[in-house]
């Protein structure tokens, strides 16, 4: 017996796949926050682009999509090429001392993800978004250093921490969050363009 499909099936059906262009689009992304970790700014405490990168992935694809191109980014760290900051790459990275930074990516868009509804494109509630990411994967990060340091080193105070992985970024960190946001706005309206089904407006 032959079963008809629904348009109630069709659309889970789309919902639950992703397409091959979404695919493609999640690979470029995955590629640039590869890049933007390989980039480092030479300040007084220097720093890459990575959660720039991360934050435009989940702006530009949107927060589903943007969290698959932040997992196959770790994947592909796990998996040994070296596509994290200093061209570092394997599980000793991730499980390293500043490991959980980098799996705070994956929380980081989760939250973004989970705020998408209420934002509704709006700026100020998508900022808010970037920032609650932002501050998770500090939480998450801190308390990781702190664990894997502790038992390799001793124990290690939070301000200790904080100073070491976390004040000096905290500017640059709202910079990049900036600089996500502008940059999203302006690549989003020729990707609409492009394929308007995968961009919708806002």
């Amino acid at each position: 017996m032959n079963r008809k499909h629904t348009p109630a099936s069709s659309a889970v059906n789309k919902k639950s796949f992703l397409s091959t262009a979404e695919i493609v689009y999640i690979g470029i992304f995955a590629a640039l926050i590869a890049i933007c970790s390989w980039i480092s700014i030479p300040t007084a405490v220097p720093f890459t682009l990575q959660t720039f990168a991360v934050f435009l992935s989940c702006l530009v694809l949107g927060g589903r999509r943007g969290t698959v191109a932040v997992i196959v980014y770790i994947l592909l760290g796990a998996a040994g090429l070296p596509v994290f900051s200093g061209f570092r790459g394997g599980l000793g990275s991730l499980l390293g001392t500043t490991g959980g930074y980098i799996i705070g990516f994956i929380l980081t868009a989760f939250i973004i993800r989970a705020m998408e509804n209420v934002s509704s494109g709006r700026l100020f509630l998508t900022a808010l978004s970037l920032l609650l990411g932002l501050l998770a994967c500090y939480a998450l990060g801190t308390a990781w250093f702190m664990n894997v340091y502790g038992r390799a080193t001793g124990p290690v105070s939070l301000m200790t921490v904080l100073g070491w992985c976390v004040f000096p970024f905290i500017v640059p960190d709202l910079v990049k969050i900036g600089l996500a946001l502008t940059i999203s706005s302006l690549l989003r309206q020729p990707l609409r363009r492009i394929n308007p089904d995968l961009f919708p407006p806002a």
